[in-house]
């Protein structure tokens, strides 16, 4: 994939003695955007390359992802990224923006419209679930987790079935080469974080408990062949969350943003427009 590397617009925020680094681009409305595990910044390219022409697009690296440090050693759950998330949006004075997550992005990015709704004007969320992990799931993450602290990295064998979790039937080559060199060249900082931030995401409350407190404009998408998240949660969501949106992404599968980049833009647009 040859999308730009955003480097002249980089930025980096110290929280509790570790470097967060982010995209700050574009000028209007402030959007902060959530990357999925085991990706990064780069995940929202054609997004950033779209949107910054109109928004101010915010797209920070995941503690132990991309060009951020390990996370620090304080933190204890999704919440505590929320917080970290919104502490940043302070640093950069924007009082109000919109979050717009995938994967474990929505999930911290539904924490962060809880702890701030004053704050945070709209949510979209991608082939994501805010509720408990289920306990199948959970228990086959945990043990990858494991083996992947186990061998400091993650094997040929291992990256051969976590890959597959993450794209459409019929993937896209360069997407599946690119994300299985990341995995491959993970260094022992970012093991130890993938590993800490894996239990926490898949070892998360179930934030639906609270889902009626989410009454800002909202917009659920699901790729159809979304192997790590069922299309089924997206459903769930969508149910509980009062006049939410739902879409179905065509031929995509977890990294939705990459597979169907010109889809996802169109949707954005709408939503973001329709929510003016």
């Amino acid at each position: 994939m040859k999308n730009k590397d955003f480097a002249a617009y980089r930025q980096q925020y110290v929280i509790d003695n570790q470097t967060l680094s982010f995209i700050d681009i574009g000028q209007g409305p402030a959007l902060l955007f959530g990357h999925s595990y085991l990706w990064d910044a780069q995940m929202w390219a054609p997004q950033i390359e779209f949107l910054s022409q109109y928004y101010r697009c915010i797209v920070p690296d995941l503690w132990g992802h991309g060009l951020s440090a390990s996370m620090p050693t304080s933190n204890r759950s999704l919440r505590d990224i929320s917080a970290q998330m919104l502490s940043l949006m302070d640093s950069l004075e924007i009082e109000e923006f919109s979050v717009i997550g995938l994967s474990v992005g929505a999930m911290w990015g539904a924490e962060l419209a809880l702890a701030a709704p004053t704050r945070v004007k709209r949510l979209v969320m991608l082939n994501s679930f805010i509720g408990y992990e289920p306990e199948i799931t959970r228990d086959k993450y945990y043990a990858m987790l494991d083996m992947i602290k186990q061998e400091q990295g993650v094997s040929a064998s291992l990256c051969s079935s976590i890959a597959p979790l993450f794209f459409a039937d019929q993937p896209k080559v360069e997407l599946v080469e690119l994300f299985n060199a990341r995995l491959a060249n993970l260094d022992n900082e970012q093991v130890d974080t993938i590993y800490r931030l894996g239990k926490m995401i898949f070892g998360r409350r179930d934030t639906t408990e609270e889902a009626d407190k989410l009454t800002l404009p909202c917009l659920i998408m699901a790729g159809v062949q979304d192997k790590a998240r069922s299309v089924l949660e997206s459903y769930l969501m969508h149910d509980i969350i009062v006049d939410s949106k739902f879409v179905h992404i065509p031929d995509a599968g977890h990294i939705s943003t990459l597979e169907q980049p010109e889809f996802i833009n169109e949707q954005l647009s709408q939503f973001l427009k329709a929510t003016d």
